[in-house]
């Protein structure tokens, strides 16, 4: 059974100060909100996502608010090999010594048919951007990681991760992949050095890809991401230290 946010949790308003925390997919959406909100609460922030145009907006945020001084960083993951995550990791060691959190937010729906009709090519690029992508991605930070005294890397779920449902197609399949990573992941890194691993389904949210999933339904009937966001400020906060291989879903259904 998924756990959702203690009801107790109240985030300080420096409870992510000092803290390096690298975001994919931040320049909109769920990643753009939880990149405000680490910064507002202390953190340094990456920005990391393949339009410079919306990472540099969110950047311009962030210094407008007056808070630390974030760092972009454009990365296409679809076509990023295993050198430019090295190249990534190289840089954050040179210019930070360490990585305090790593949020996996980036996703792409790709094609909403049956498995039947599901292309091979929209197949591997959901994969990759979805599961492949977050491995390269994570397996070159872990040094970074592990030179944190409490690092936290959450990886981003879904519903259909959990329960597979027809016409998600490679989307679903994509998503268990990332629960099965999170589990093994978890239990090979929380002993080894403290870093811990949870997932979060984040639910219906007012996003671009919820409209795309969902035509016909009104966006305003869900949450804006910022409404979920305690949720990511728990799981990169020192009050989950001891929490490692959970499923969270971000809003109690």
């Amino acid at each position: 059974m998924p756990l959702t946010l203690p009801q107790d949790f109240i985030a300080g308003p420096q409870c992510l100060q000092g803290k390096i925390i690298l975001v994919t997919g931040a320049g909109d959406g769920i990643g753009r909100a939880a990149a405000l909100s680490y910064a507002q609460h202390g953190a340094t922030v990456i920005l990391l996502g393949r339009t410079i145009d919306k990472l540099e907006a969110v950047y311009d945020e962030i210094e407008a608010a007056g808070h630390p001084q974030a760092a972009i960083y454009p990365m296409h993951l679809r076509g990023a090999a295993m050198k430019d995550y090295q190249d990534l990791a190289n840089t954050i060691e040179r210019e930070f010594g360490h990585l305090d959190g790593l949020l996996h937010n980036a996703s792409i729906l790709g094609e909403r048919r049956t498995l039947a009709q599901t292309t091979v090519d929209s197949w591997d690029d959901v994969l990759h951007v979805n599961l492949t992508a977050p491995f390269m991605m994570t397996q070159a930070l872990l040094p970074m990681l592990a030179a944190a005294a409490n690092a936290s890397i959450i990886l981003t779920s879904s519903g259909v991760g959990r329960k597979g449902r027809a016409f998600w197609g490679a989307y679903a399949v994509s998503k268990f992949g990332t629960e099965g990573m999170m589990q093994v992941l978890a239990d090979e890194e929380f002993d080894l050095n403290n870093t811990r691993v949870n997932s979060i389904n984040p639910g219906a949210t007012q996003t671009v890809m919820r409209r795309t999933a969902y035509p016909g339904e009104n966006p305003q009937d869900n949450p804006l991401p910022d409404a979920i966001m305690p949720l990511y400020l728990y799981l990169m906060s020192e009050d989950s230290l001891a929490v490692n291989g959970q499923q969270f879903d971000a809003q109690v259904k």
